[in-house]
């Protein structure tokens, strides 16, 4: 249904005073693939055990046609299509998933990036030679019926080819790709990584942002904005100023739509805070995830759940789809129906934004734009005083999410608490030192195998006992960019510790996952609404990062590994006492 449409029925429902029950416009416009009855009889009658499996099956013929002849066989069965007709209709309409893309051999990918000769042990460099080679299968590219019959498929046209996470996860990501293209770079695949940089870019001059994902049903909710740093990552590597000026004012409409669309005003000691929220209006279930959406819908009152699905996109929009940070002050906790993601000031979010605007800056600086970097540092310097503000705790150490409906932080651990660092996003040369106490505090460094999601077991996999590649990073880069000697050794047994799980499960199963269960020594990961996939582009990518940053102490064998936490503290003994002494 055409957006001026929507916007009229919206207007008529509140006119007529139908109180909470508001109808958000869909996620887009296809009657097939975002809303209305075929995607509801299809879903609901459950032929396939993941629900985004036939979202992502490619029409046979144009959509008016299909819709025509659903039309008329769901008049004709009172619209209860009987479930043997109605496969037989989705088998006759529909292809198989994945007949849009074909494998793609990246024309950069070389034998042996030099990378490879940094790492010391002779069982991690073979490892991530082979790690090397994935990248040429997930290697996808768009067959020309896609550009040409578009209508057909629910994936969004991109010029370039690209890599994609692996799995169920056939199409591009967005907050993935920036792990991905850093594994990319190290492997010496520059040209490959551009070819994905200009397909996001291509996606923002069309859409105004990067939706979540390379579908259709993703077009209204984008993720963590990390375009700006893959930008910096990409410049880092080649230089390529003049791509820079290029695409600098896309880049700069990206961080507009989180202006306009995702900024909060948080009111605190009678001063006004501009910070930003995952945040996505539009209603009806998630298409790729319908039947579990509409079956959780049916536990609450029909007024509450136009804003249940709207809260469900906002935290699959955060990249936590889904985790215990969602859920604080629901009626149940580990309750999805509780869910309050656009309730919440994300850390990590307004530190990705504070690192972006500051990227901002440098860019427009390097291209002699000075009103420009001007402007960017003076939102950096709002935003990081809002991040002192609002966010940073001072006793505890570290930053939270705030409740914007309870007035108060979620004191909770999550790795996402300790962003700014990462981000350099601080303007108090001690924080790492603080952070490094919360962390101990909080028996972070107690854990083994890695860093976990969350203290919290919900049964969802963004929270115990799962953890996660791209938070690893998070602590561990975080830690590592600060001078005190202690913090960078912590750093280094973090990461000698996600290794060894990322290794010893590969040594097993012959396989990446996305994420690992790390209760009981190293295993793919688990809960959540899907099986745990295997690839995987991101955890590929930190492995990576962290062969190349430590290869030459990193070790595939235990005599290094998973020191107990006073072991830990005799490790660090002699820094610790040099930082004392030195104060």
């Amino acid at each position: 249904m055409p957006g001026r449409t929507w916007k009229l029925c919206l207007l008529l429902l509140l006119g007529l005073g139908l109180g909470s029950q508001e109808a958000l416009p869909p996620p887009c416009e296809s009657e097939i693939y975002c809303h209305g009855e075929l995607l509801h009889q299809v879903q609901m009658a459950k032929f396939y055990q993941d629900d985004k499996q036939f979202v992502d099956m490619p029409l046979s013929i144009a959509p008016e046609q299909v819709l025509q002849t659903f039309t008329e066989l769901s008049r004709d069965h009172n619209h209860s299509i009987p479930r043997e007709q109605l496969q037989a209709f989705v088998q006759e309409h529909f292809q198989a998933k994945g007949q849009e893309l074909q494998p793609w051999t990246p024309a950069d990918w070389k034998d042996s990036p030099q990378f490879l000769q940094k790492i010391s042990d002779a069982k991690l460099r073979v490892w991530a030679g082979q790690l090397h080679q994935l990248w040429k299968k997930l290697g996808k590219k768009m067959k020309p019926e896609v550009l040409s019959h578009p209508e057909r498929f629910s994936l969004i046209y991109s010029e370039h080819p690209f890599i994609v996470p692996g799995g169920r996860f056939v199409e591009f990501y967005y907050w993935d790709s920036y792990w991905v293209m850093e594994g990319l770079l190290l492997s010496e695949m520059a040209e490959t990584v551009k070819g994905m940089l200009q397909n996001f870019l291509d996606l923002v001059k069309t859409y105004g942002h990067v939706p979540n994902g390379g579908r259709v049903y993703y077009l209204q909710r984008s993720q963590p904005p990390l375009l700006t740093l893959m930008m910096d990552c990409y410049l880092t590597h080649t230089n390529d100023t003049t791509f820079l000026q290029e695409n600098i004012e896309t880049l700069a409409l990206e961080l507009d739509f989180w202006t306009k669309n995702r900024t909060v005003s948080v009111s605190l000691e009678g001063k006004n805070y501009l910070l930003n929220r995952y945040y996505v209006p539009y209603g009806g279930p998630r298409p790729e995830s319908y039947s579990k959406d509409t079956e959780l819908a049916d536990t609450l009152p029909e007024g509450d759940r136009e804003a249940l699905w709207a809260e469900l996109k906002a935290g699959a929009e955060s990249g936590w789809d889904f985790s215990s940070r969602w859920l604080i002050g629901g009626p149940n906790p580990n309750s999805l129906s509780g869910i309050r993601t656009s309730k919440l000031v994300p850390v990590d979010l307004n530190a990705f934004l504070c690192q972006a605007e500051e990227l901002m800056s440098k860019f427009y600086s390097r291209l002699g734009n000075d009103s420009q970097a001007t402007k960017y540092r003076t939102l950096r310097a709002q935003r990081l005083a809002a991040l002192n503000a609002v966010l940073w705790d001072e006793e505890t150490g570290a930053w939270f999410d705030y409740d914007l409906e309870n007035k108060k932080k979620n004191q909770e651990f999550y790795p996402s608490n300790l962003t700014p660092l990462w981000a350099g996003c601080f303007s108090d040369p001690g924080v790492a030192d603080k952070a490094l106490k919360y962390l101990e505090d909080s028996r972070i460094l107690t854990y083994q195998y890695g860093i976990p999601t969350s203290l919290q077991k919900t049964g969802q996999q963004w929270d115990s006992p799962n953890a996660w590649a791209p938070l690893q990073d998070l602590v561990i880069r975080g830690l590592a960019k600060a001078p005190l000697p202690r913090a960078q050794e912590v750093a280094f047994q973090l990461a000698q510790n996600w290794i060894r799980t990322n290794f010893d499960v590969y040594s097993q199963k012959s396989a990446m996952y996305e994420k690992y269960d790390i209760s009981n020594g190293g295993q793919p990961g688990g809960g959540g609404e899907y099986e745990v996939q295997e690839g995987f582009g991101w955890t590929n990518g930190v492995v990576l990062m962290l062969l190349d940053r430590y290869g030459d102490r990193l070790t595939s064998g235990s005599q290094l590994a998973f020191l107990e936490p006073h072991c830990l503290v005799a490790a660090l003994l002699p820094s610790l006492l040099f930082s004392l002494l030195s104060r």
